[in-house]
């Protein structure tokens, strides 16, 4: 996995501490996602907190269902000469650490990690998504961009922070969706779209504004410190897992590129860069598609990307 250092955009509160005590997942996680004092509880009062995706409407397969065969490796750990789930790659070096690669066209080869019908042990270093959050993160509020998320320990590069997780809905309820934000609502909803050869693309859709994990507070930026890789566990829908892109220091504020492109290893989103012009919402009143991006990096495009692909 390719790592960089840009020092000029990292921005590090070595001077305030802030006071974290409450868990935000109520004990589901490995590790508490602490939410930071300062936040009213009421902030979190109409949203159910879940550590990995679970069936929404238009979904047709449930997330937690196991549906891909499992792999006869006996041993502790899996090879990728003799192991079917790693038959495109090792995804994960010996530390658990991302290893994947991109292809020349592009796009990065499918990650399957070992699932629950696999006879490797649970040490197996081919499961580490499905191991949940072993990291130490708080959610707090930003000057500018409501809560985000800032790690509470160091992250080296490659290192699994926390998945994107919400409900899988399908592509008409996505859709409407977002036709029923009001211009003030903020769009959480991800379109991943996969090309697996061919012309065929797999779409899939996370909604986490009501339902989902502390990834749905982690904020966008132009320059981000993660990347999304869609990586398969027990089924063939995804779980869009986020990676440290390079050495996180302690107290630094993380982000990914909701267009899934900038330092990713994949390819997630159709989006246009610069939405312009307005739509209409259901109650007739006019939504404007652009919303100002104030992640502060040096190529920030100024505006958030926006999924437009949803809207058709």
């Amino acid at each position: 996995m390719f790592c960089f250092t840009s020092e000029s955009d990292i921005n590090v509160k070595k001077d305030t501490m802030r006071s974290y005590s409450l868990d935000l997942s109520g004990g589901v996680e490995n590790v508490p996602v602490l939410i930071e004092n300062s936040i009213p509880k009421e902030a979190f009062s109409s949203f159910q907190y879940v550590p990995e995706n679970v069936q929404g409407p238009g979904c047709d397969l449930d997330p937690s269902a196991v549906t891909l065969p499992g792999c006869p490796c006996g041993s502790r750990s899996c090879l990728p000469d003799s192991c079917p789930c790693l038959r495109f790659g090792q995804t994960y070096g010996s530390e658990g650490r991302l290893n994947q690669q991109q292809e020349d066209v592009g796009y990065s080869r499918p990650a399957f990690e070992c699932n629950a019908l696999c006879a490797c042990s649970d040490s197996c270093q081919n499961r580490v998504v499905q191991n949940g959050v072993e990291v130490r993160l708080g959610v707090f509020s930003t000057k500018d961009r409501g809560l985000g998320v800032e790690a509470l320990e160091r992250l080296p590069c490659g290192r699994f922070v926390c998945e994107y997780a919400g409900e899988i809905i399908g592509p008409h309820e996505a859709h409407r969706r977002q036709l029923a934000q009001t211009p003030l609502d903020m769009n959480y909803i991800i379109a991943v779209q996969e090309h697996s050869g061919g012309e065929r693309v797999t779409q899939t859709f996370v909604d986490p504004v009501a339902v989902g994990n502390v990834g749905r507070f982690i904020n966008h930026s132009c320059q981000p410190n993660l990347l999304m890789v869609p990586i398969r566990v027990h089924s063939l829908l995804p779980r869009l897992a986020l990676f440290a892109n390079r050495d996180i220091e302690r107290y630094e504020e993380l982000t990914f590129d909701y267009a899934g492109g900038q330092n990713s290893s994949t390819h997630t989103l159709t989006w246009d860069k610069t939405p312009s012009g307005t739509r209409t919402g259901p109650d007739g009143d006019t939504i404007p598609l652009k919303k100002v991006c104030r992640c502060g990096a040096s190529n920030c495009s100024g505006f958030l990307p926006l999924d437009l692909s949803i809207l058709h």
